[in-house]
């Protein structure tokens, strides 16, 4: 399936994209990172690099033209990673999606529901995620890669 046929069964809607939104979600990203490493629980830790993830999720999809409706948003915005980088990254939307779970157990059921190493692999992905996220720009979408503070 294409994240056209999404489009057409109503999942996704088109979306033109700026180079300032993306400057925007990813310095979200970056402080999210941070924030992931700080001193809190395990819950909010985990929470935190999961919005990171979602977040490089996001700038894929609206980078590629499309931003998922707005019934179930973050599932869709996750399983889209395959269709945007390959059928090889089935795997990690997969396990995106057992994130995104967790982090709805620990936001709205109960706490103690993310260990500290679920919060670092989680942030550790993310981290690669973000460099490959930025790869991606730069080769399939330039206008909308940042541009380097200058010095």
């Amino acid at each position: 399936m294409s994240l056209q046929q999404w489009a057409n069964n109503g999942w996704l809607r088109a979306h033109a994209s700026s180079a300032q939104e993306v400057a925007d979600l990813l310095a979200i990203v970056e402080r999210d990172l941070a924030d992931a490493a700080g001193e809190i629980s395990a819950d909010w830790r985990f929470g935190i690099a999961y919005n990171a993830a979602l977040k490089l999720c996001t700038i894929l999809l609206y980078a590629s033209g499309f931003r998922p409706e707005k019934n179930l948003a973050h599932y869709r915005t996750l399983a889209a990673l395959p269709l945007i980088l390959g059928a090889a990254r089935k795997a990690d939307a997969d396990y995106l999606e057992a994130c995104r779970t967790k982090r709805n157990t620990v936001e709205y059921d109960r706490a103690g529901a993310a260990t500290h190493e679920d919060a670092a692999e989680l942030a550790t992905f993310a981290r690669q995620l973000h460099g490959e996220v930025l790869a991606w720009l730069r080769k399939n979408h330039p206008r909308l890669t940042p541009k380097p503070p200058r010095s």
